[in-house]
């Protein structure tokens, strides 16, 4: 049996944030808590946004997220949704933004701490209806956290995990590509790979979930068309709209599980919370897509071809080569060295890979020497 679940309300489309207040009307919203971070509210996108929330009050906003959100703030978050008698949550920002308001949502409505609703830790039948309503506005195309059914969130201990439910995928996401024409150019081909790793690894799953596999063929055909004039010119409306729908449909379709790149990225982002976790998906992506190239599912069902086809590459050009093409026209850097990463971390991000919940989804399951020899090569 196979289950194929999609919850999202989507409102798509320039000036589709218009609908905000209409949106928490429908879900019976009355004193929202803005979730966002300081750069996003210093950029002015956040005023954006609350122009169209009735009755809205500085003391409504929550901006202390982290790049790499994590336990500590989850829980001051929560007591001031909790103290400041909230009813649900409009979460403002990137995928950080968007995990931290749904570890919020939980925390603020179930007793104990976050870690004992980490998947890993049998989470998932724990998080029950009581999860507080969460509208999630992205000003980012990369972790389409805002359709996703889960956050990735550091614990105190240190481990990046996830915290998934069907009662934790946001209720509506407001997808408007306006909040996104200002995005700096690192940041935007960045979180596009992330969407473009999202529809890659989701198809590579040896899970069965047709649908998914169809969205996400589709989302990487508009990410990497779009990927590269989202970069070099914020202000092309098509290719900012095209590259929200990849991010979008990336999480839609990862229902049906990620894999080796996420394994990684998520263990090494827990390790040192400063790495970006789309540039970690840049770096790791090819290494993962050549890893998986050998598998039996993979060959059967002509899957490299099928991605190659989507991202309309000649016959001459392989699906690797591409991959590290894009990254360095995208300025990605040339390694994890360059991102200050050494081996002595290997053997605690090969220990996290080998727990996190993306690792049984890759089509081939890595040993802890094979995690280490893609570290190796990838630096």
């Amino acid at each position: 049996m196979h289950l194929i679940n999609y919850l999202t309300r989507v409102q798509f489309g320039f000036g589709s944030i218009a609908s905000l207040q209409s949106e928490c009307d429908l879900l019976g919203i009355k004193r929202p808590l803005f979730v966002t971070d300081k750069g996003v509210r210093a950029a002015g996108v956040l005023d954006q946004v609350t122009q169209y929330s009735a009755g809205f009050s500085d003391d409504q906003v929550f901006d202390e997220t982290p790049s790499n959100p994590n336990e500590a703030m989850v829980r001051k978050a929560a007591v001031q949704f909790s103290d400041g008698d909230f009813d649900g949550l409009v979460a403002v920002g990137g995928g950080s933004a968007i995990d931290l308001a749904k570890g919020v949502a939980v925390c603020a409505t179930h007793p104990g701490s976050l870690s004992q609703y980490a998947l890993i830790e049998g989470g998932l039948s724990r998080i029950t209806s009581a999860t507080a309503p969460v509208i999630a506005v992205p000003t980012t195309a990369g972790t389409g956290s805002e359709v996703g059914r889960g956050g990735v969130l550091i614990l105190d201990d240190g481990r990046k995990v996830g915290v998934i439910s069907p009662y934790v995928v946001p209720k509506v996401a407001i997808c408007d590509p306006e909040l996104t024409l200002g995005l700096p150019p690192s940041l935007t081909a960045a979180t596009g790979m992330d969407a473009i790793a999202h529809c890659m690894e989701t198809f590579m799953s040896s899970a069965f979930n047709p649908p998914a596999d169809g969205i996400a063929l589709d989302g990487l055909r508009r990410g990497w068309a779009h990927i590269e004039r989202a970069t070099l010119d914020g202000s092309d409306r098509e290719a900012r709209l095209n590259m929200m729908s990849a991010s979008m449909q990336g999480a839609m379709a990862f229902q049906k599980g990620l894999g080796a790149v996420h394994s990684l990225s998520h263990s090494l982002g827990g390790v040192d919370p400063r790495l970006h976790h789309g540039t970690l998906n840049a770096i790791f992506l090819p290494l993962v897509v050549e890893f998986n190239a050998s598998c039996e599912s993979m060959q059967q069902e002509q899957k490299l071809l099928r991605m190659a086809q989507a991202m309309g590459l000649g016959t001459g050009e392989t699906l690797i080569d591409a991959l590290n093409s894009m990254n360095e026209r995208l300025g990605m850097p040339s390694g994890l060295s360059a991102m200050g990463v050494t081996t002595d971390v290997f053997d605690r991000v090969v220990a996290g890979a080998m727990r996190d919940h993306c690792h049984n989804t890759n089509p081939r399951i890595a040993t802890p020497d094979q995690y280490r020899e893609i570290l190796q090569r990838a630096l």
